[in-house]
C-alpha cells in the first residue's frame, strides 16, 4: 500500500468533518436557547389556548358577542395593543385578533433576543472566534444560527397550534393563523442579524433593532388607530400578520412579504459578515471617543450609569401606556361587558371593570407582571456584565464582591420603585384627562403594591444568578411566566384555592378595589430579602463565570 493510500483514511476523516460542520453547530446554537424557547412556547401554548375557550366561555350567546364587538371593536385604545378586528364577534375572528396582535409583538421580542444571542453575543463572548479557528467556514456558522432559530420558531409555531386546536379552532385555521405569528419572528430576526453586523456590539447591536422593531409597532399602530392610512400596514411586519387576515378570509400571498423580506435580510447580514473582522461592525465603535469619566466614582453610580437608558425607556412606556389605559377607564361601561365576562374578570381579584377604579385595579395586575420581569432583566444585566469580563476587571480594583452585587440590587430595587410610581401618576393623569373622578392616593397604593412581588422575584432571579449563573435568566424569567400564567389560566378555571395560592400573584390585593394585603406583602418581602441575601453570600465565594 503507497503512502498516498494508507493516508486516504484520514483525508477523508478530515474532509467528511469540512463537509458537515452545520449540524453540530445548529444544535449548539438551539441548545443554547432552549430555556428561553421552552418559556416562550408555554406562553404560546397557554395564551393561545385561553383566548378561544375564556370568549366561549364569556359570551355564551350570538346576541352578548355582537354587544362585546360593537363596544371594543371601535375602541382605538384597545385597537391600539391588538390591532384592526375582523368579525370579531366569532370565536375565530375575536381569537385572531387577540392572539394575532399579541403573540406577534411576543414572536418580534423573542426573533430579536434569538438573532443577537447566535450572532453578536456569540462574538463578543469570543466562542465565534475559537469556532472559526477550526476547519469551519463563516458561511456554515450564520447557516447554523439561522437554524437553530428556524428550529425555535417551528416550536412556537407547534405550541401555539396545540393552544388553539385544544381551545376548539379549527385545525387549517389554527396553522395558519400560528404561521402568520411566527413570520413575525423570522422577519424580526432577520432584522436583529442586520443590526448584530452593523453594530460593534452586543448591548448597541440590541438597541439598533429594537429601535427599528418599535418602529414597525408604531407603524402599525398609527395605520389602525387613524382613519384613511391603513396602507401603512404594508411597510411593517406586524401589519402584514394582520394583512393575512387568518381564520377572517385568509390572503396566503401576502406571506411572500416576510418569507422575501427575511431572505434579503438574512442575506445581506452574511455577505457583510464575510467581509468585516471579527469584534468589529460596520458602525464605528466609541472606543476613540473622548472619554466620559461622569458616574465612575463607585459600582453603584457605574451601575445606575450602565443601565439609565433602559430604565428611561422602561419609564416612558410603561407611564405613556397607564396615560392610555387611564384614559380607557371611563369608556367600560356594564353594557360594553357581558355579566359573564366580568364574572370571569372579577375571578382575577380586581372586580367589575365597568368602574374606572375596579379597571385600574385590573390593569395594575399587568403592572405587577411587567415590574417582575424588569426584576429579571436587572439581574441579568448583571450576568452580563460577567460573560463580558467587565466584572473581572472592576473586583481588580478595591471592590468588594458584596458591594458590587448589592449595589446592583439597590439599583433594580430603587428602579422599580420609579415604574411603579410613574404608572401610578400615568394610569391617575389619563383617568382625570378622561373625566374620571379617581383618587390620586388610592392609586399611588397600587402602584406601592407592585413592590413586594417584585422584590420576591429580583431575590429569587439574584439567588439562580448566584448558583447557576448561565441559566438564571431562563430560570428567572420562566418562573414568572409559569406564575403568572398559573394566576391567569387557575382563576379562570376555578382550581381548587390550595393550588391557585402556589403562584404569588394571587396573594396580590387589587388595589384600589381591595385593601392592600400587609401580611402577604410582608412574606414575599422577606422572601425575597432572605434569598438576595443568600445570593450575595453565595456569589461572594463562587468563581467567576465566562459567556
Amino acid at each position: 500500500m503507497s503512502v498516498a493510500e494508507r493516508a486516504l483514511p484520514g483525508r477523508q476523516a478530515a474532509t467528511a468533518g469540512r463537509r458537515s460542520p452545520g449540524g453540530p453547530l445548529a444544535r449548539r446554537a438551539f441548545l443554547d436557547g432552549r430555556i428561553r424557547t421552552a418559556a416562550f412556547a408555554y406562553v404560546f401554548a397557554a395564551y393561545s389556548y385561553i383566548q378561544p375557550a375564556g370568549f366561549r366561555s364569556a359570551y355564551p350567546t350570538p346576541a352578548d358577542r355582537l354587544s362585546f364587538a360593537r363596544s371594543f371593536g371601535t375602541n382605538k385604545g384597545i385597537r391600539l395593543f391588538y390591532g384592526e378586528p375582523h368579525a370579531i364577534a366569532t370565536i375565530n375572528g375575536y381569537t385572531a385578533w387577540r392572539v394575532g396582535g399579541t403573540l406577534a409583538i411576543a414572536a418580534a421580542v423573542f426573533g430579536l433576543l434569538a438573532a443577537v444571542r447566535a450572532s453578536r453575543t456569540e462574538e463578543d463572548a469570543g466562542r465565534r472566534e475559537l469556532v472559526l479557528a477550526a476547519p469551519v467556514g463563516r458561511g456554515a456558522v450564520n447557516l447554523a444560527g439561522l437554524s437553530a432559530i428556524l428550529a425555535s420558531a417551528a416550536i412556537l409555531w407547534l405550541a401555539e397550534l396545540a393552544g388553539f386546536v385544544i381551545g376548539g379552532l379549527p385545525v387549517g385555521g389554527a396553522a395558519y393563523l400560528a404561521l402568520a405569528t411566527t413570520s413575525v419572528l423570522v422577519v424580526c430576526a432577520g432584522i436583529a442579524a442586520l443590526a448584530s453586523e452593523l453594530a460593534p456590539n452586543r448591548r448597541i447591536a440590541l438597541e439598533l433593532g429594537a429601535a427599528v422593531i418599535g418602529v414597525t409597532f408604531i407603524l402599525r399602530v398609527i395605520a389602525d388607530t387613524l382613519s384613511g392610512i391603513g396602507w401603512l400596514r404594508w411597510l411593517t411586519p406586524l401589519g402584514w400578520a394582520e394583512q393575512m387576515r387568518p381564520l377572517t378570509g385568509a390572503q396566503p400571498l401576502v406571506l411572500f412579504l416576510p418569507l422575501l423580506t427575511s431572505t434579503a435580510l438574512f442575506i445581506i447580514a452574511a455577505r457583510i459578515a464575510t467581509r468585516r473582522d471579527i469584534g468589529t461592525g460596520v458602525l464605528p465603535a466609541r472606543d476613540s471617543a473622548e472619554p466620559r469619566l461622569r458616574m465612575l466614582s463607585s459600582p453603584l453610580a457605574q451601575a445606575l450609569r450602565s443601565s439609565r437608558g433602559a430604565l428611561s425607556v422602561w419609564i416612558g412606556a410603561i407611564g405613556c401606556l397607564m396615560f392610555i389605559l387611564g384614559s380607557i377607564s371611563k369608556s367600560v361601561s356594564p353594557a360594553d361587558v357581558s355579566h359573564s365576562m366580568q364574572n370571569e374578570i372579577a375571578k382575577l381579584g380586581s372586580g367589575s371593570i365597568t368602574t374606572p377604579t375596579g379597571y385600574i385595579a385590573f390593569v395594575f395586575i399587568f403592572v405587577v407582571l411587567a415590574l417582575s420581569l424588569f426584576m429579571c432583566a436587572q439581574v441579568g444585566a448583571a450576568r452580563q456584565v460577567e460573560s463580558d469580563q467587565q466584572l473581572e476587571t472592576m473586583l481588580a480594583m478595591p471592590i468588594g464582591r458584596r458591594r458590587w452585587i448589592a449595589g446592583r440590587l439597590v439599583i433594580a430595587l430603587g428602579a422599580a420603585a420609579a415604574i411603579s410610581l410613574t404608572a401610578a401618576f400615568g394610569a391617575w393623569a389619563g383617568a382625570q384627562a378622561a373625566g374620571a373622578h379617581v383618587s390620586l392616593p388610592k392609586v399611588l397604593e397600587a402602584g406601592a403594591n407592585c413592590l413586594p412581588t417584585a422584590i420576591l422575584f429580583l431575590g429569587i432571579a439574584a439567588l439562580a444568578y448566584a448558583l447557576t449563573p448561565r441559566a438564571s435568566s431562563g430560570i428567572a424569567y420562566g418562573l414568572v411566566a409559569v406564575a403568572f400564567l398559573w394566576q391567569l389560566t387557575g382563576s379562570l378555571l376555578s382550581v381548587p384555592k390550595w393550588l391557585l395560592d402556589a403562584t404569588p400573584f394571587a396573594h396580590v390585593g387589587a388595589i384600589p378595589v381591595q385593601p392592600f394585603r400587609t401580611e402577604a406583602a410582608i412574606v414575599m418581602v422577606a422572601i425575597g430579602v432572605l434569598s438576595a441575601s443568600a445570593a450575595v453570600a453565595w456569589f461572594e465565594r463562587r468563581d467567576l463565570m465566562g459567556a
